[in-house]
């Protein structure tokens, strides 16, 4: 045994083991450590989703939305459209005349709570049916021509620039102002003005991924055009189609309101958000309610759209999705902000 591996001797004068015997201790230690937890970055979506307040806020709107625009019609009844002259144009936030009553009333004494009840299942009756058609029609053409390249692609540009080279709302004006302005139309046409915004996307991330290694191998197993891009090509598409579809929603919800203001939109004895800002512009001095409401109603939603639309960007991009599970401490840490001095 050499010097350096003996046995020494500690002040106590007791015996303690060489460093070659030490390894069995280690052993012993390291069965005891226990066993690495998962990376948070696999965690599920809604768990990402609580990490985020502004994320989760908006969610919680947009979910109270669409279950108002389910359920509330139904809860409120024919309030929306009962006539009282003797309640006209009540201010809002009173309680006296009930609960229905609390967002104040119409110059024909209509309750303002019901009819911005029943207006959200107007305006979500109009734009989520544009969007869902646009997004169908634009990814599945884009897909298609990217995928093939050649003269399908060529072809599909032109049309989408021929489609994009009038203004969508303009275009929206002179369809609405030839046929009826009906929600049917109103649908048809802005489906058909968002078509190219989808299909540009669906092309240019076709095209890239069609040139991709397990592209080709799927190929190479004769895999046919159809089944490669619904199992390999849609799959990586779809978060980024998502994405859009969030930010196109708002868009047309704005623009749905922005053609029953002028007038070319949603018709009486139907009403939409957009419809009440246009009855309630010329009451804007004595009864401000009869606009501000629908508008605000109008701005929530698509600010909460727009705030849920840039965190769903990042949650569904494997590349991204780590910025969503690090801490705020750590995350100020890796990204400091920069004092401006003056």
């Amino acid at each position: 045994m050499s010097i350096d591996n003996a046995p020494r001797l500690d002040g106590a004068g007791d015996f303690y083991p060489a460093p070659d015997e030490t390894p069995a201790v280690a052993g012993r230690v390291e069965e005891s450590v226990p066993a690495p937890k998962p990376s948070r970055s696999k965690a599920p979506l809604w768990r990402l989703l609580l990490r985020d307040r502004m994320a989760t806020v908006a969610a919680a709107i947009l979910v109270f939305v669409f279950l108002v625009a389910v359920f509330g019609p139904w809860l409120v009844g024919d309030a929306a459209t009962d006539q009282n002259l003797d309640q006209s144009n009540l201010a809002p936030f009173h309680v006296a005349y009930g609960w229905m009553n609390i967002l104040g009333t119409d110059p024909l004494g209509r309750s303002m709570l019901a009819r911005l009840i029943v207006a959200c299942r107007t305006t979500l009756l109009v734009a989520l049916p544009a969007v869902a058609l646009s997004c169908i029609v634009g990814s599945l053409v884009g897909m298609w021509a990217g995928y093939h390249r050649g003269w399908r692609e060529t072809t599909a540009m032109r049309v989408a620039d021929v489609i994009m080279s009038f203004p969508s709302l303009l275009m929206a004006v002179v369809v609405l102002y030839v046929f009826s302005p009906s929600a049917a139309n109103i649908v048809l046409v802005l489906a058909i003005t968002r078509i190219p915004i989808y299909l540009r996307t669906a092309r240019a991330e076709s095209a890239e991924l069609q040139s991709r290694l397990f592209v080709d191998a799927a190929r190479t197993f004769g895999a046919r055009s159809g089944a490669v891009i619904r199992r390999h090509v849609f799959p990586i598409l779809l978060p980024t189609l998502l994405t859009v579809a969030t930010l196109d929603f708002c868009y047309v919800m704005l623009a749905e309101s922005s053609l029953s203001f002028l007038g070319i939109g949603i018709q009486p004895p139907d009403i939409s958000w957009g419809l009440m800002v246009s009855q309630g512009r010329t009451y804007l001095q004595t009864a401000w309610w009869l606009s501000f409401f629908p508008g605000l109603a109008i701005v929530i939603t698509t600010v909460s759209a727009t705030v849920l639309a840039a965190w769903a960007r990042i949650a569904t991009d494997p590349a991204q999705r780590w910025r969503l599970t690090v801490p705020r401490s750590r995350h100020s840490r890796l990204f400091p902000t920069r004092k401006v001095v003056s």
